[in-house]
């Protein structure tokens, strides 16, 4: 049987982001919640103060608050805003996709991100941006080798403005100890033969300076020791199409943040899950971390079953889920992370609105 073939991603031809259109600019298109004019419905403006009671209530017993967006909270210009909500301590745990973190990234960097996927995938260009692709990886990897999370690596590099390359010869030696870890050795071995094929200078730090960090929500959670957690699907965002991509980097750093995100739902007794605009991820980590957060609060005679569940998309709502799950025949029956999310065994609502609306909503009425 003949071998089956792999795509060799050292024969790709990338690009400086610089020449690359962009369609939002951070700078002009970040959300002041000053000044930003809310087309809010009374309804959800009652959903938000009700939420920030929540989130008092929260804080002052101890628990988790956490807010897991899909990559458009970003592109909508929310960065700046969500690290207010975490440098003021509303919310204690942010989890976001791969997207999210790129968009982040690329806004830190230079301004500018999102791209024209269709005159660029025409031409053999959608995700072929040098900077984003060596930069992220690059993170990743030194991510990994010191035992980061996926979005822990990323703000490092943002707030630090740049990557600690460690030498070949330390690398060498922790590949060597049998004494190290398997792990820690597997990482180093990684890192190793991504120096190499890279041909990166080794033993320095490699400075990736960021004019806009101020911008970066990745950057504001790692400066104030807050959780923020990437959940990736291989092949899903651009930094894959670039040589530097390691899988066993992405899937230790992954790793790490999954483990983070559990241990952040093991503490919902009491808090407040907010999820926006994240219709995959958020409802499909949520219901295996709670049945894992469960499985040991069980065992110790404790129980996460009060915990504000709160949804917020763009699709109509037709369903109060307030009254639990609609009848099969129900077209709301087939809201798939609606379905999830209200098979938690918590309270759980759901709010059609834009994402900019509600956080802007929130805090202000936490603010009153």
């Amino acid at each position: 049987m003949a071998a089956m073939r792999l795509f060799d991603r050292s024969e790709m031809r990338y690009f400086p982001l610089s020449e690359r259109k962009n369609k939002v600019f951070i700078e002009h298109d970040y959300v002041d919640e000053k000044t930003y004019k809310s087309k809010a419905s009374p309804e959800l403006r009652l959903r938000a103060e009700q939420i920030a009671d929540e989130l008092r209530k929260a804080k002052e017993a101890g628990a988790s608050r956490m807010c897991a967006f899909g990559a458009h909270a970003i592109k909508n210009g929310l960065g700046l805003l969500l690290s207010k909500f975490v440098a003021e301590g509303w919310f204690t745990h942010l989890a976001t996709n791969g997207a999210g973190v790129i968009h982040d990234w690329e806004f830190s960097f230079q301004g500018q991100s999102s791209e024209d996927v269709r005159a660029n995938v025409a031409l053999g260009q959608f995700g072929t941006w040098q900077e984003t692709g060596f930069s992220i990886n690059a993170a990743i990897a030194a991510g990994a080798y010191e035992g980061l999370g996926y979005g822990e690596a990323v703000g490092k590099m943002i707030s630090k403005g740049g990557i600690d390359i460690p030498s070949a010869e330390e690398l060498e030696t922790v590949v060597c100890d049998k004494n190290a870890p398997l792990s820690k050795r597997a990482a180093a071995a990684d890192f190793l033969d991504e120096i190499r094929s890279l041909d990166l200078p080794d033993g320095r730090f490699l400075a990736i300076a960021h004019p806009y960090k101020r911008f970066s929500v990745q950057a504001a959670c790692y400066e104030n020791g807050v959780p923020f957690t990437d959940h990736p699907m291989f092949g899903h965002d651009i930094i894959y199409t670039h040589k530097a991509n390691k899988g066993a980097a992405i899937g230790r750093t992954a790793e790490v943040d999954f483990l983070r995100y559990v241990a952040s739902v093991s503490g919902l007794q009491n808090g407040v899950y907010l999820s926006i605009g994240s219709a995959v991820m958020s409802p499909m980590i949520f219901e295996k971390a709670l049945s894992m957060a469960r499985n040991v609060a069980i065992q110790n005679g404790q129980e996460i079953r009060n915990a504000a569940i709160h949804v917020f998309d763009l699709q109509r709502e037709t369903w109060d889920w307030r009254r639990g799950e609609p009848p099969a025949d129900n077209p709301a029956y087939y809201l798939r992370f609606m379905k999830t999310f209200s098979r938690m065994g918590c309270p759980v609502d759901y709010t059609s609105a834009d994402n900019r609306d509600i956080l802007v909503e929130l805090y202000r009425a936490l603010h009153r």
